[in-house]
């Protein structure tokens, strides 16, 4: 894009004319914010938020976003292929990807940009937990596969049941010991509230120069005229609407993104489709249940399962307290936010991105069966898939808690008319002018990555000058650099941030 002029004042042409508007105020949005900021100081931001509160959406810790996602546990990050090997790059890229998100939080620490590391992050062993001969087998080949990349260095493999009870004791209590079993644990792992962590770098943005933060704000429209995006908001509390002018425009809006990007009208935004998916989970309530598991313990996803439906028995420190949930069920909504609209899919369908909808859709019949199974289950359905990890659980130790919307991405495809996405998509204009982020998982975990990956598209111009390069790398150690394959740098990296972040180093197997 055009470079971003300096600036001396609140704006270069009027007091309604901005450097960058970011919409939506969830992880993505900070993380661009704090990082825009740290590399030009006197850059003027105005964010707009809908809700009344920072990170109430896809980044709150009860909405789905709670796992540190660096793929040690998550099966569907490794896919088996036909002939029974194991695909690990997806893998491999997300845990790279994780490690500079650490990186980049444990400067904000050392900066005093956020609080204490333990009002946002803990150290939690990662597993994985299979049972039947296949999935011991699929477990077995993903753990040796995984030991190529000194990545996942310290993870270790069992298939004995006394030492899986060490571990997970809740998971193996009164399980068939004639079951076959098996189980891999990375002790570096973590607990990641995403929530806590948004909130912090806005009150932190808020306090800077030249940077103003709307809640309940929302963006009606954006038309580009004369080099600027003319964004039209409405406060939602006074009725009053405003004309904001801004030469960049990042929308981070997590299920609402869809919309505001069609609402951009730009070409490359055209074909692109979502698929909502709702959920819920299954919220311990016996404080000896929770207390009795320290640990995320991932599982295989049923058959036609989107992956984040993936089953897992998950410990997470929610406001302070260690809670446990299991799930999540998935479910169907037309909303793409848990706050949004039942008119917010149908609104959705243009004549752009109707023939890849459909296509995806009659691809994807399998997914649509899955969905009306889980909506259709009743509690005792719940229990049963909650007994296959904790044979013991009794139905009056949880409670059943609304979780957030994921807005799946759909794409044009040459062959297939239409595919369905699972994962995020960062759909910029060609003069790097506006972005938008669409999808899900692993989202939040791999925010910071996500972020350098779109500075590098709209923001060209600088970000390969020496003072951004020099102050990304005091930010992020290993910027430029590939983790993978660099065992020496890789120690190096997660002993600095283990040590900030006051977590585990991890054990070697």
């Amino acid at each position: 894009m055009q470079k971003i002029s300096k600036m001396t004042g609140k704006s270069s042409n009027s007091e309604n004319t901005v450097d960058v508007i970011l919409i939506g105020a969830g992880i993505m949005s900070a993380t661009l914010g704090v990082l825009l900021k740290e590399l030009q100081p006197d850059l003027s931001i105005e964010i707009f938020e809908r809700l009344d509160v920072a990170a109430a959406e896809s980044s709150d810790a009860w909405n789905n976003a709670g796992t540190g996602h660096s793929a040690f546990c998550e099966l569907n990050y490794t896919p088996e292929k036909a002939d029974g090997s194991v695909d690990t790059k997806k893998a491999v890229a997300i845990a790279e990807s994780f490690e500079v998100s650490k990186q980049f939080w444990s400067f904000l620490v050392k900066n005093k940009i956020v609080g204490a590391p333990e009002d946002f992050i803990k150290g939690i062993p990662h597993m994985s937990f299979v049972w039947g001969e296949e999935n011991v087998k699929f477990l077995k080949t993903r753990y040796n596969n995984l030991q190529k990349s000194n990545l996942f260095k310290g993870m270790s493999y069992s298939e004995d049941p006394k030492q899986m009870a060490e571990w997970m004791p809740l998971v193996m209590d009164d399980r068939d010991p004639n079951e076959k079993v098996a189980a891999t644990r990375m002790t570096l792992g973590t607990d990641v509230n995403f929530g806590a962590l948004t909130r912090m770098m806005f009150n932190h943005l808020q306090k800077l120069d030249q940077v103003d933060l709307h809640f309940h704000h929302e963006v009606r429209k954006l038309k580009q005229k004369n080099g600027f995006w003319e964004v039209k908001v409405k406060n939602e509390t006074t009725g009053k609407k405003r004309l904001i002018k801004s030469k960049f425009v990042f929308i981070g809006a997590g299920g609402g993104s869809l919309p505001l990007l069609e609402k951009a009208n730009i070409p490359e935004g055209n074909g692109f489709g979502g698929f909502p998916v709702s959920g819920q989970w299954l919220k311990c309530v016996n404080p000896e249940v929770i207390e009795r598991h320290h640990a995320k313990v991932y599982g295989k996803a049923s058959v036609g399962a989107p992956p984040m439906s993936v089953p897992h028995l998950d410990t997470r420190m929610i406001d302070g307290k260690k809670a446990l949930l299991f799930g999540p069920y998935a479910g169907f909504s037309t909303r793409f936010l848990k706050h949004g609209s039942l008119l917010d899919l149908p609104l959705s369908i243009k004549i752009n991105n109707i023939r890849p909808m459909i296509s995806a859709g009659l691809d994807n019949l399998q997914l649509t069966k899955y969905l009306i199974d889980q909506v259709r289950q009743s509690p005792e359905d719940r229990m049963v898939a909650l007994r296959e990890y904790l044979p013991t659980a009794k139905m009056e130790d949880w409670e059943l808690e609304t979780a957030g919307q994921r807005v799946q991405v759909i794409k044009k495809d040459e062959k297939h008319g239409g595919i369905l996405e699972f994962g995020t998509e960062v759909v910029t204009a060609a003069d790097g002018s506006i972005a938008a982020l669409l999808g899900a998982s692993p989202g939040a975990s791999t925010a910071v990555s996500i972020m350098l990956t779109l500075m590098e598209r709209c923001f060209k111009d600088q970000i390969h000058t020496p003072e951004w390069e020099q102050k990304l790398k005091q930010m992020i150690p290993s910027y430029g650099i590939q983790l993978s394959g660099n065992a020496e740098l890789t120690d190096q990296i997660r002993n600095e941030t283990s040590e900030v972040l006051k977590l585990e180093v991890p054990e070697l197997a």
